[in-house]
């Protein structure tokens, strides 16, 4: 049987920048109120924190410091994936090194490989490590999916053990599940939790977490317990902040959500931009409907 890396919901935790570096004072206050929020695992350096603009010495320091400040109080997942399997193999060594618990390897972007090039590149990757590792799926992202053949093909390898899907495709994760039982499925889509738990995941990668690991986390314990009509009505509930925080390109919308409950979260870097007037409306909205600001 694999190694699961956690159960329920593991936050896709922002990255608080100064306009120089890394608030590393607010980063610290992020991650004591995610875990006595109930959030059952961070997750650093993905797309939530902003890894595609760190340079590389800000990218280790943020799995170095998120990895020392938690202390095992929770997992900590790095992002390392990488376009570059030579710098994806680097990156995740110095992850393990640092006290890592698992990584988050994002499908090559740009490149558009074959299906035969990620599984080298993903095998490269498991073969350079002894940490568990779990496939991110975001073909809206990276301009690639991962097949379900290749799926099974990964799922041969002992340290690759789960998968983030974010394709939104509930009959490809249907076609997952059935092909590859023994690799651990967790929504990469906060809309799509109770229904992958249905298909039995084991949990979210969720942006939502960021401003609500309390509910986030009980949707997944509520279920898990057999509580599944309270699951649900905790997923249908939040269907406006949901809308919301992908109302705009992550991690706009859900950085500036923090900044409005009174974190330091600091710039977006640039490409990306500040939110529209009226979707910044619909976000606020969505927060006090929640009574997650006044």
């Amino acid at each position: 049987m694999k190694q699961t890396i956690f159960t329920g919901a593991g936050v896709a935790l922002i990255t608080p920048f100064t306009d120089d570096g890394i608030n590393y004072d607010e980063f610290a206050r992020l991650i004591d109120d995610q875990i006595a929020g109930g959030t059952d695992a961070l997750i650093i350096a993905g797309t939530s924190g902003e890894a595609a603009t760190m340079n590389d010495a800000e990218h280790r320091a943020a799995i170095k410091f998120a990895c020392e400040h938690t202390a095992h109080r929770v997992p900590v997942i790095a992002g390392t994936g990488s376009n570059d399997t030579a710098y994806a193999i680097a990156l995740s060594q110095y992850a393990e090194s640092v006290g890592a618990d698992g990584l988050l390897l994002v499908t090559p972007y740009y490149n558009k490989c074959t299906q035969a090039g990620l599984i080298a590149h993903y095998k490269a990757i498991a073969a350079a490590v002894n940490l568990p590792i779990i496939l991110y799926d975001v073909p809206s992202r990276t301009g690639v999916a991962i097949a379900t053949e290749t799926y099974v093909e990964l799922a041969k390898v002992p340290n690759i053990v789960a998968v983030k899907e974010a394709n939104g495709d509930l009959s490809k994760i249907l076609r997952l599940r059935a092909a590859a039982p023994e690799l651990t499925v967790y929504s990469g889509n906060d809309d799509q939790i109770v229904p992958i738990l249905a298909l039995g995941g084991k949990g979210v990668i969720s942006v939502l977490s960021n401003v609500a690991p309390k509910d986030t986390h009980d949707m997944c314990q509520f279920y898990f317990d057999g509580k599944v009509k309270e699951a649900a009505e905790l997923q249908i509930a939040y269907s406006d902040l949901i809308d919301a925080l992908f109302c705009e390109v992550n991690p706009i919308p859900v950085k500036t959500a923090m900044r409005l409950k009174g974190y330091n979260a600091g710039p977006l870097r640039m490409p990306l931009s500040e939110m529209s007037e009226a979707h910044l409306a619909q976000l606020k909205a969505a927060l006090k409907n929640h009574k997650l600001i006044d």
